[in-house]
């Protein structure tokens, strides 16, 4: 019997340290990939001078070179980012009794990606803003670039990650109600699993298609539990299967479904692909078990694109 009921907690003690941590293992990697063009930090170094602040020199490079650096940092940005997060019932799956950066389900993946993103939009000086829905339109922030804003989005997304909701969701509307606040072009970042009890994927799709209104660029992360929700990995034992947020319950052996599910699930996937391509919403899918770097490459290319 797969039970719902466990109350989660978290190993994850520091939600900001944890998300440096990722986007440093991030750039390491990147500067050995096709992304090395991208700057992640600062434009580029100059010299310094006798007499300039000492604040921005590159210690680092001083170390290799015996010449002192500054860090010339871009003086502003116009990009305005906004990360939208489903915390349904369905997104806490599958439940994790301690959440750690190893071993997460679907919202604890969702949160350190989130606020990965925001570790990397500080060093890019982009303002963030944030929105959390479920049967409600739990709490939204607007974007802005300060150090305090986002030291309390930070404190929000910790609490996602020892929450135990058991609420469905209406992603259709909240998105409209989200779309109506933004009004200043924005990139824009949902984490979903697109799971509906309510409405058909093509209201869905309309409250993607009004996010688009005002220009505002838009990427959909679709979120999912690569071994149980996509290979539908269960051992032949007989189960009882509760759908977390509608409570119906079946009992099968997996075995007996996994050939006719896995062709379910991939032209569900498909569609949602085809979909968003029609909307020219860009789609990535991302299982929590494949680490952040789809995520914060998702973000590079795109901020490229929108500048």
């Amino acid at each position: 019997m797969i039970n719902v009921s466990e109350i989660q907690s978290s190993e994850i003690k520091n939600l900001e340290l944890l998300a440096k941590q990722v986007v440093e293992g991030f750039i390491t990697g990147m500067h050995k990939s096709p992304f090395h063009g991208f700057s992640v930090e600062f434009s580029e170094h100059k010299l310094y001078n006798n007499g300039e602040s000492t604040r921005h020199i590159d210690w680092k490079l001083f170390a290799k070179t015996e010449k002192l650096y500054i860090k010339k940092y871009e003086e502003e940005t116009n990009l305005r980012c906004h990360i939208i997060i489903d915390n349904s019932a369905s997104m806490h799956y599958p439940v994790v009794k301690k959440q750690s950066l190893d071993h997460l389900n679907k919202i604890g993946f969702s949160v350190v990606a989130a606020a990965s993103l925001m570790e990397i939009l500080k060093r890019q000086r982009d303002a963030v803003g944030l929105s959390i829905y479920s049967d409600s339109y739990e709490y939204y922030a607007p974007e802005k670039g300060s150090e305090r804003h986002r030291k309390m989005l930070l404190h929000q997304l910790e609490q996602l990650l020892v929450s135990d909701s058991k609420k469905s969701t209406e992603t259709y509307k909240y998105l409209h109600e989200i779309a109506e606040k933004m009004h200043r072009r924005s990139l824009i970042f949902l984490f979903t699993d697109m799971f509906q009890t309510n409405k058909d994927q093509e209201s869905l799709f309309e409250a993607l298609r009004h996010l688009k209104y005002n220009k505002h660029e838009v990427i959909l992360f679709h979120t999912y539990d690569g071994k149980t929700e996509f290979d539908f990995n269960f051992d032949n034992s007989p189960k009882k299967f509760i759908d977390v947020e509608t409570g119906e319950e079946i009992n099968i052996y997996a075995e007996n479904i996994k050939e006719k599910y896995k062709i379910l699930i991939d032209k569900f996937f498909k569609e949602l692909k085809n979909k968003c391509l029609q909307y020219k919403v860009d789609y990535v899918p991302v299982n929590v078990h494949s680490g952040f770097h789809q995520v914060l490459s998702s973000y590079l290319i795109s901020r490229k694109n929108i500048l």
